[in-house]
């Protein structure tokens, strides 16, 4: 009875988290989206800029990466199956390679950032 009830709030738990999941990535896209118009109309297509919505963007979505394993996670440890395990281990092994990546290029962006306004001081 009580087990019953444990795997009811956990799957609702999950589904909560998995909706959080499309809410950031919604929000992130539209964002983005918004942001890269005026540049495609631009001659900034190949600017910092792109470049900066670009990250953000990957950022948001290394968030929903994290939020969906946390739903895996959630509902393999009520109900452990083979397919919730193998969800879960490609979940961990993108959001491992696109948080490495990311990581590389957000501190490539702030030392290009911190040697373009060390030059500008310096002016």
């Amino acid at each position: 009875m009580i087990e019953e009830y444990f795997q009811a709030i956990a799957g609702w738990v999950a589904l909560s988290v998995e909706a959080a999941v499309v809410l950031i990535i919604a929000f992130a896209a539209a964002t983005a989206f918004v942001k890269s118009v005026p540049l495609v109309f631009s001659d900034r297509l190949l600017s910092e800029d792109r470049r900066e919505i670009w990250l953000r963007f990957a950022t948001a979505i290394l968030l929903a990466l994290e939020f969906a394993l946390a739903a895996d996670i959630i509902r393999s440890a009520i109900a452990p199956t083979w397919d919730a395990v193998g969800k879960l281990a490609a979940i961990a092994a993108i959001r491992t390679g696109l948080n490495f990546f990311l990581a590389r290029d957000i501190e490539a962006m702030a030392a290009n950032r911190k040697s373009s306004s060390g030059e500008t001081k310096h002016d």
